[in-house]
């Protein structure tokens, strides 16, 4: 990691706007050209503002990547479709228990009130959704379902709290279906008038000498030059292999880096109105992780090459306050196959610390954060045949079949009694023999699940043998992917950035995972992608405001 990797560059400072040739301008630079960054566009351009995108590579970012779920409800057309009950105040009342405090309770009560109309305004640009509700609980649906329980909703503890009801809503596509829901968007940002120069590095903030942000410094490779074609080439290259070989990748990254180097060309662009920092979070940087989120560095960064904080630290190099930094949340999943969440996790001293039905985010923070990051699966003969019976060809997607199928194949410890699993695994014998007991009464019915767990998800383990397998978070076999949460501290009704002193940087807006939001707390399936739509369209409303205003000033003068 290079020292400009690990500090933002100071900003350009200059008197005023008027001292330097500007290669461009528009009244809102969006900076990052994924999920916030498109909504924000959007909707700027569709209030008559000028909007120029700038982003490192070919727009995107980790939205186009993803699994293209929307976290939405109130009674959307597409729960009404499925014949789904649902109110502002059940999906409020659930997310105030994972949102906590990250945002203001009217923030978030904003954000659900407008959640129906979030999901049609996705509909108005071309994305596509559709109501149909798989029969169990997944952690990524089949083709064939588009609407599911995307978090906890369902877990009993939660459910006492708040009505539950299927909120992930996956845009129409096949396979991960983030690009099925980014392109109809960048399309029509496009056709508003929105203008995208790709392969364009912001480096660093131009500020006036009261501290306005005037724009930005960039560097951009020649559009159709060699070095553009090659980096085009390696970066999509780069962020596909990812998943699979993380050093080959990180390799590649070096070589990115060193074209954008070599060939980049200064440009200076000029914000009129202001700048939008919407490039994402910081998985990617190793170095802000070992500062804010050490427990997390052994997971399998989640995202694209561009997460890698530059925007958060752009916003810093200007005085731009961060918070909840150390908030990541990594995701142990163990359903598909649903026969793993029957079965039960045990930490180092062989107990049980959480359901085993809940969301794989809610386990991997109590993994990481409490347990040191240990989680063993403890499952009986009948178990792992169902387990193999789920993960078939044809039935789960591969990415959740193959993890599933390696780890029961060669991840799996045998004992012919809970004593010689215990010897096997490095357990303490007595302990695991208690946990398995006290799990056996309540699958059988003899008792309450002392951790809540619904009678669906439970399973007599009484019969051997018994298999263990080592999910922990370093596990090299079951990768456990992370994503960052936090990021700069804005102005819940604006976007705008906040100094230390609790006062906006002028001039300088943030959206998306690049700022603390809805999805800065724990994390739940489309959380994300519906803070980016929340927070892009908020700060593109706003800035249209300004220049609405400016406009209208203009013309008393005259």
């Amino acid at each position: 990691m290079t020292a400009m990797e690990q500090t933002p560059e100071a900003p350009l400072r200059v008197r005023d706007a008027a001292q330097l040739a500007w290669d461009d301008s528009a009244d809102l630079l969006v900076v990052g050209f994924g999920g916030a960054g498109v909504c924000a566009a959007i909707e700027a351009a569709s209030r008559g503002v000028s909007v120029l995108a700038l982003d490192r590579f070919q727009g995107g970012g980790a939205t186009a990547r993803s699994g293209g779920v929307v976290y939405a409800g109130g009674g959307t057309s597409q729960q009404a479709d499925a014949g789904v009950e649902d109110s502002v105040e059940a999906m409020y009342d659930y997310l105030r228990q994972e949102v906590g405090e990250a945002v203001s309770a009217e923030t978030l009560r904003g954000f659900c009130q407008d959640s129906r109309a979030n999901l049609a305004w996705l509909e108005q640009q071309g994305a596509a959704f559709q109501g149909s509700v798989p029969p169990l609980k997944t952690s990524y649906p089949s083709d064939q379902y588009y609407l599911y329980y995307s978090g906890n909703e369902a877990v009993p503890s939660y459910a006492a709290q708040a009505r539950p009801a299927p909120r992930g809503h996956r845009a129409l596509g096949s396979g991960m279906s983030g690009i099925a829901l980014f392109r109809p968007l960048a399309a029509t940002a496009l056709r508003k008038g929105v203008r995208l120069r790709r392969q364009c590095e912001v480096r660093r903030l131009v500020l006036d000498d009261a501290g306005t942000v005037l724009g930005v410094e960039a560097w951009e490779l020649p559009a159709g030059s060699r070095a553009a074609k090659r980096h085009a080439r390696l970066s999509r290259w780069t962020d596909a292999i990812h998943p699979y070989a993380p050093a080959l990748a990180e390799g590649w990254r070096r070589k990115l880096r060193a074209l954008e180097l070599a060939h980049g060309q200064r440009r200076l662009i000029r914000a009129l109105h202001g700048v939008l920092l919407s490039s994402g979070g910081f998985v990617f940087n190793r170095a802000m992780l070992t500062v804010h989120a050490p427990r997390y560095l052994d997971g399998l960064p989640l995202g694209t090459s561009g997460c890698d904080g530059s925007g958060i630290r752009l916003g810093q190099s200007a005085g731009g306050r961060t918070a909840r930094m150390e908030r990541a949340s990594a995701w142990r999943f163990i359903n598909p196959p649903l026969a793993w969440a029957r079965g039960l996790i045990v930490n180092a001293q062989g107990r049980r610390y959480c359901n085993e039905e809940v969301y794989g985010a809610k386990l991997g923070h109590a993994m990481v954060e409490e347990q040191g990051g240990r989680a063993i699966l403890i499952l009986n003969r009948a178990l792992m045949k169902e387990a193999f019976a789920q993960v078939g060809p044809g039935k789960v997607w591969s990415f959740q079949r193959l993890p599933a199928v390696l780890n029961m194949l060669f991840n799996a410890r045998r004992g012919r009694s809970l004593a010689e699993l215990a010897e096997r695994t490095g357990l303490p014998q007595a302990n695991l023999e208690r946990t398995v007991a006290a799990y056996n009464a309540a699958a059988r019915g003899d008792r309450d699940d002392e951790l809540g767990k619904s009678k669906a998800f439970l399973a007599p383990l009484d019969e051997g043998p018994w298999y263990a397998l080592d999910l922990s978070f370093d596990s090299k076999l079951f990768p456990c992917p992370v994503i960052t949460l936090g990021g700069l501290t804005v102005c819940e009704r604006s976007g705008q950035v906040l100094g230390e002193d609790g006062q906006p940087v002028p001039g300088l807006f943030s959206a998306g995972r690049n700022a603390v939001g809805v999805a800065s707390n724990f994390y739940v399936s489309g959380l994300s992608l519906a803070d980016c739509i929340h927070s892009g369209r908020r700060v593109g409303a706003h800035v249209a405001g300004l220049v609405r205003a400016a406009l209208a000033f203009q013309g008393e003068q005259q």
